[in-house]
């Protein structure tokens, strides 16, 4: 029935952004690249040996929690599979869960990198992670900033502050005199440290994405922040297989190894990597910095967290932690 006071409204004008479960921690046991594996079962036995102190330094440190409450904690690993692929699934998976199984760790999940940069298989409609992501990039201004310099979404480099001027002639014909000036950090403390980060090289059709931003993707899959049109993305599919597949490309791109796991996404993270990603690392921090995320998944996290008696912090960027072992 429908009469003078009846409103219509199209479906489309009423977006839903799907809700997802939260652990209160995703704790990453390891980013390890193919050229690691090819080293045989005593570098994942180092690996996982180094890691086992600071797993459980990890957990006992979330927290506080309110009284009788005990921390839900899912652990991870990231495969790159996107740089290189000297060797496949088959081969490579079992040889890892049995040097974790060694060192008394379980792995809850288990991600391919390329997940965060394709759009996963089988769902033509959903976006690839990697550009919906730059879309979503914000710049941050420096002060005094003039436009000059072209867009992240041209350029593929994202910085954290002001860069040096270009110099559109050199010293000796500069009548003005023209004084070099060093680049500045946005908000820095005495001194500046100052990043840019390339986001990919190649052309606009053939992108590659740097391990850089695809580790900002894959933070932001963890903490459950990202949606495709209002759609939850990379959700973990079960593995019963008895045996995992010969190509990548066969297996999904987040599989429940644990049926018993807390859940995949999480309040907050943390990252048990080789010192060799640190600079990795403070480039996704820059990233993460100048993301624009959803406002509803925000405050599904913000109101959920809280209702939990575990208030996350507003940034983003302050909801991951890292820990690079020496050694690792």
């Amino acid at each position: 029935m429908s009469g003078p006071e009846t409103v219509f409204r199209e479906t489309s004008a009423q977006p839903r952004t799907e809700s997802v479960p939260y652990s209160h921690l995703s704790l990453e046991l390891g980013h390890l690249y193919m050229e690691d594996f090819t080293e045989g079962p005593d570098r994942l036995r180092r690996h996982f040996a180094a890691v086992r102190p600071w797993v459980e330094a990890a957990r006992a440190g979330v927290g506080p929690l309110p009284a009788g409450k005990r921390p839900r904690i899912s652990t991870c690993f990231l495969i790159d599979d996107y740089f290189s692929r000297l060797s496949t699934p088959a081969e490579l998976i079992p040889p890892l869960l049995a040097a974790a199984a060694e060192a008394g760790l379980t792995l809850d999940y288990l991600a391919r990198e390329s997940g965060c940069a394709a759009a996963e298989p089988g769902r033509r409609d959903r976006a690839a992670l990697a550009e919906s992501v730059l879309h979503r990039l914000v710049e941050s201004p420096p002060p005094g900033s003039n436009g000059f310099r072209p867009p992240v979404s041209r350029t593929g480099w994202l910085t954290n502050g002001r860069r040096a001027p270009t110099r559109r002639t050199s010293a000796a014909l500069d009548a003005a005199g023209g004084v070099w000036e060093p680049p500045s950090e946005t908000g820095a403390r005495g001194h500046s440290v100052f990043m840019d980060v390339e986001l990919w090289s190649g052309t606009e059709d053939e992108r590659t994405w740097s391990c850089a931003f695809l580790a900002s993707v894959w933070q932001l899959v963890r903490l459950g922040l990202l949606r495709d049109n209002g759609r939850a993305v990379l959700t973990p599919a079960p593995w019963d297989a008895k045996a995992f597949p010969s190509e990548w490309d066969a297996l999904p791109p987040v599989v429940r190894l644990n049926p018993l796991a807390a859940p995949f996404t999480a309040y907050t993270t943390c990252s048990v990597l080789p010192a060799r990603f640190l600079p990795v690392e403070h480039a996704v921090r820059v990233v993460l910095d100048q993301v624009h995320v959803e406002a509803e998944a925000l405050r599904q996290v913000a109101e959920r967290s809280a209702g939990e008696g575990f208030p996350v912090p507003a940034g983003v960027v302050d909801r991951t932690s890292y820990v690079f072992p020496p050694g690792l």
